[in-house]
């Protein structure tokens, strides 16, 4: 799937170097998609613009890529799905 702008996402917040707060997925709104070029092998990749909701409040946040996978600190991905 591709981002589009009003999609609700998951930030993955980077959490605290001291552990008061641990990594954890936030609700994200795409503000903004952005598709750049890697420069070394010239493959596309898409970027987007965040407004992300947290229980202490809200912040923006530009040029966050997607990680599917390993989904670490300061990446955004798309909601799992619960299965009934």
């Amino acid at each position: 799937m591709k981002p589009s702008i009003g999609r609700i996402v998951h930030y993955v917040s980077y959490g605290t170097p001291g552990g008061e707060y641990s990594s954890a997925c936030r609700a994200a709104v795409v503000t903004a998609v952005e598709t750049s070029i890697a420069d070394i092998d010239q493959s596309e990749f898409t970027t987007v613009d965040l407004f992300v909701m947290n229980p202490e409040g809200i912040f923006l946040n530009k040029n966050v890529i997607q990680d599917e996978e390993t989904k670490k600190g300061g990446t955004w991905h798309w909601p799992e799905r619960e299965e009934s």
